[in-house]
């Protein structure tokens, strides 16, 4: 598994670990001119559930693929924060945000992969 990957499944999982929800991995390697080959985008019900999400991410990407983000956005409100793995963009929304910026739909010549919630 290349060290993408696997800092992608490491990102899935500090995501499921706080009950994250509506995980969509984007694959933007087809894409011409982008600022990152891969989106994970998912959603909190609160502030407080994102800044938990976001700061599990940074534990599981540390500790299971040797990753730390170059750039953390986004906490002072916590409705839409966007972590940069350099090759991974994760963005944490609240619902109300993601409908407004709906992200999957301005990417959707991206491979989209639906990660299903556990309950």
């Amino acid at each position: 598994m290349n060290d993408t990957k696997k800092l992608i499944q490491q990102i899935t999982e500090g995501i499921q670990d706080k009950k994250g929800k509506k995980i969509v991995i984007a694959d933007l390697t087809q894409i011409g001119d982008t600022i990152c080959n891969y989106f994970v985008i998912c959603q909190g019900n609160s502030p407080s559930q994102v800044t938990a999400i976001t700061e599990s991410i940074r534990e599981f990407a540390r500790k299971g693929a040797n990753a730390k983000p170059f750039a953390v956005d986004g906490l002072r409100n916590a409705e839409w924060v966007a972590m940069d793995y350099s090759d991974v963009l994760v963005h944490i929304f609240l619902p109300e945000r993601r409908e407004f910026y709906d992200l999957e739909h301005l990417w959707a010549d991206a491979q989209l992969t639906q990660v299903p919630d556990i309950d």
